[in-house]
């Protein structure tokens, strides 16, 4: 099943000079996605003017934030502060009292951001706060994995099963992920143009994808992406739930997420292989 967010059909925010676009926005009680898709549930691209800042994402949630273009400065209510430049990926956690900063303190050069926010997989995570730098090298005619909830393959490390990917695609390149059963995938792509089937996406586009056994994809140009990963919200959602009831914090530890290492270049007609057997933690 395709679950299809054309760039126009995003949430368009206007603050001064900064510009946002809401993949999901709960201000849209009758759009079927204004809480987001499955664990997904923000995904936010910022255009960020010189001086200044981004909105403070949500309580309870697990925030990954990419720096496409630009620097921004954070700071946040456990006195961290640092930088984030361009091609670097971070990670934090964030709680009810928490309060994150984000400026771009450039006098010339604008900030183009993207903001990921997973649900908790339990009430009262820690905060966290990792950081890293992921090269376009890193990433072309790939997958790379920049999250995942064991920190696989120097990713992230990030407490939902969730499986967070960067992509950056020269024209005519075929890229297959498959999934395993009962997990879904959103695709963003942040530049460009590609063919998923019959579907011609282009830049700002959103595509759901559940209950299929692979994301197949090929650029029409040179294309970046993000892809997520997701478990099934059902039975995690029921935990937390319980969770609520018993007013814990510290409780319903979820089992590990399966990352399908097949993230690569394969040709137009290639086939999709079986699923993997799921990787053990660590690995």
């Amino acid at each position: 099943m395709i679950t299809l967010r054309r760039a126009d059909q995003r949430r368009h925010d206007r603050h001064g000079r900064r510009e946002a676009w809401l993949t999901f926005s709960s201000c849209d009680r009758g759009d079927p996605l204004a809480d987001g898709f499955g664990a997904l549930r923000m995904l936010n691209e910022d255009r960020v003017p010189p001086g200044a800042g981004l909105v403070q994402p949500h309580p309870h949630c697990e925030v990954v934030t990419y720096v496409r273009e630009g620097t921004l400065v954070y700071e946040d209510s456990t006195g961290r502060s640092g930088t984030i430049q361009a091609g670097e990926f971070r990670h934090v956690t964030t709680g009810e009292r928490d309060r994150h900063a984000q400026t771009n303190i450039s006098e010339t050069i604008w900030a183009h951001v993207f903001q990921v926010c997973v649900r908790p997989s339990k009430l009262g995570l820690e905060f966290s706060d990792e950081q890293k730098r992921f090269s376009a090298a890193e990433r072309r005619g790939l997958l790379r994995l920049v999250a995942s909830p064991d920190a696989r393959r120097g990713s992230l490390r990030i407490g939902q099963d969730a499986l967070v990917y960067s992509a950056i695609l020269d024209p005519g390149q075929h890229l297959i992920h498959e999934l395993l059963p009962g997990r879904s995938a959103w695709l963003h792509v942040v530049r460009g143009n590609a063919e998923l089937g019959d579907i011609v996406l282009k830049t700002g586009d959103g595509v759901g994808v559940t209950a299929e056994r692979a994301v197949s994809l090929t650029a029409r140009a040179g294309t970046e992406l993000l892809l997520l990963d997701l478990g099934d919200m059902s039975r995690r959602s029921s935990q937390i739930g319980q969770e609520r009831e018993r007013t814990t914090v510290n409780g319903g530890v979820l089992g590990p997420a399966y990352e399908n290492p097949t993230g690569k270049l394969a040709g137009a007609a290639a086939a999709v292989a079986d699923p993997p057997a799921p990787a053990s933690a660590g690995t």
